[in-house]
């Protein structure tokens, strides 16, 4: 079997990834899917073409891939814009999360007869959104003008960019109680405000010393460039070692970075969209490479009943947690539809159930494929085709 070098590995990916992509877009479908089959080729579950090297740094490429949109979609947002919007995101970002996770762990104990805290393991798993699908394409809604009057864009990227923590910590929850630790669980808990008042601090701290170094040192563009995205992957870093929402933290950072520099801003945008341009075949391929896509009949039809009900609690979530805003109908059902794709969450924690000795981890696993499969395609297509339908169009004059 032809397994290629780590950097053979990459090119062949990177090639495929935009070859299926351009041929997902000739049939008006958004290049992620093609990006995902390409990596679900090539990966160890399909062809198994690529080096393990690269598999095995696969965790922190998708890393950074997904830290570039989060800082373009810091530096594309005016604060007041994220400002008008804080309250509803807030919501979008817990409501949903806990209306799903909440189903999902009635629904695993009572069809697939897991334990509460097994259960819960597979509800919070299931539960984030993917801010990979969400957040690039807010953005591109965001420049198209589509429900800019209403910050549509701004509220749900806000939301998504959010939305994770929270998941990732209940999730965490649930897996001290189904490994025997659950005298860690309390703390877990009382750590979670820290946990975002940390990543936005953080963040602000961060884009202001950048902004006032960039004033005192004669530095290019590509270089302020190259700083940036270090600063970023450094304060990722400590936001996984010293447990604060550092993705959160980034997008403050590039809020400060466009109040205080506009026109830095919009040039920096205009490198970073080229640069995503790479990065988004990185991060979707990689994510295709991670789904085992043998484990899948494990779910079955079942799986999928899974699946289709805990989406039905995320979205009865979502039409909550936007109750108070003067959307109108079609508009909160476009929110609905925004929010429906998984992906980079369950690709880096669907399979540690399985590696902690779970019973369930296996079943876990694939329902956590299944759904990325599902739901990716699913709420990316949705997006696309459902903006021009649901969404008001704001003149670009």
């Amino acid at each position: 079997m032809l397994v290629l070098g780590i950097l053979g590995s990459l090119a062949l990916l990177l090639f495929l990834g935009w070859i299926l992509g351009r041929i997902a877009e000739y049939f008006t479908l958004p290049s992620l899917v093609g990006m995902l089959l390409a990596g679900i080729c090539l990966g160890p579950y399909g062809l198994n073409f690529l080096n393990q090297e690269l598999l095995d740094v696969s965790p922190a490429l998708r890393t950074v891939a997904l830290l570039i949109i989060l800082l373009r979609a810091g530096l594309s947002f005016a604060k007041e814009d994220l400002r008008k919007v804080r309250g509803v995101a807030l919501g979008l970002s817990i409501i949903p999360c806990l209306f799903e996770g909440v189903t999902l762990l009635f629904v695993a104990r009572s069809i697939l007869g897991l334990g509460w805290a097994e259960s819960g393991v597979l509800g919070f798993t299931l539960a984030a959104v993917s801010p990979a699908v969400v957040v690039p394409a807010m953005l591109t809604l965001h420049s198209e003008g589509y429900g800019q009057d209403k910050q549509i864009p701004a509220m749900l990227l806000a939301g998504a960019a959010l939305d994770d923590v929270f998941a990732i910590t209940l999730f965490g929850v649930f897996l001290l109680f189904a490994t025997g630790q659950a005298t860690s669980v309390l703390w877990s808990l009382v750590q979670l405000p820290w946990n975002i008042m940390a990543g936005i601090l953080g963040g602000f701290v961060l884009g202001l010393l950048l902004v006032q170094g960039f004033r005192r040192l004669p530095v290019k563009d590509w270089e302020k460039l190259l700083l940036i995205v270090i600063a970023a992957v450094l304060f990722w870093e400590l936001g996984e070692r010293f447990a604060f929402a550092g993705l959160l933290g980034i997008m403050v950072m590039g809020v400060v970075l466009r109040e205080r520099s506009s026109a830095f801003a919009h040039r920096l945008i205009a490198h970073l969209s080229g640069v995503w341009l790479v990065a988004q075949i990185v991060l979707f391929s990689l994510v295709g490479a991670q789904v085992n896509v043998g484990v899948l009949w494990q779910a079955g039809l079942m799986g999928i009943i899974v699946i289709f009900l805990g989406l039905l609690g995320r979205s009865l979530g979502v039409w909550i947690a936007i109750s108070s805003t003067n959307l109108n109908v079609k508009e909160r059902f476009f929110c609905v539809i925004a929010y429906l794709p998984k992906a980079t969450v369950q690709a880096a924690i669907g399979g540690v159930p399985l590696a902690l000795g779970l019973e369930s981890g296996e079943l876990i696993l694939a329902i956590s494929a299944m759904a990325i499969l599902l739901t990716a395609p699913l709420g990316a297509v949705g997006i696309r085709k459902g903006a021009p339908l649901l969404l008001e169009k704001k003149s670009m004059v």
